[in-house]
């Protein structure tokens, strides 16, 4: 039975779960895996720690990620379908595992972020 996204714990199982069908997606995976070669294992606790602010107003989260994804921009030219593919895997793993009033917010924050990111990164 699915619940709501209740703590830190949560959001580990969350990210872990996304990241996991990001790496092997035939649209992005390549970005995380080819192109900016991803350190998981510094990468996963700053996701962990972003939804943990994102959903929970914890201050634990301090980064850019605009200034993160303009880089990656640089290196390899960031499409609207990218986003949008994100989007879609994000939303699907939050419906695979979740449902309630956090797992609706997660859904719209990621959401807002593609859009904001779209917006600033691709015009």
């Amino acid at each position: 039975m699915k619940k709501d996204i209740e703590s830190g714990k949560d959001i580990k199982w969350l990210i872990d779960h996304f990241y996991e069908e990001v790496k092997k997606d035939p649209v992005i995976g390549y970005i995380f895996n080819e192109v900016i070669e991803l350190n998981w294992g510094k990468h996963l606790p700053v996701m962990y720690s972003f939804w943990e602010n994102t959903l929970f107003y914890t201050g634990s989260y301090t980064g850019n990620p605009m200034i993160k994804h303009q880089h990656i921009h640089e290196i390899t030219p960031l499409r609207a379908e990218h986003f949008d593919r994100w989007t879609t895997l994000f939303i699907a793993t939050i419906d695979n595992y979740f449902t309630g009033e956090k797992a609706d917010l997660a859904k719209q924050r990621a959401l807002s972020i593609a859009e904001i990111m779209k917006i600033k990164i691709l015009s």
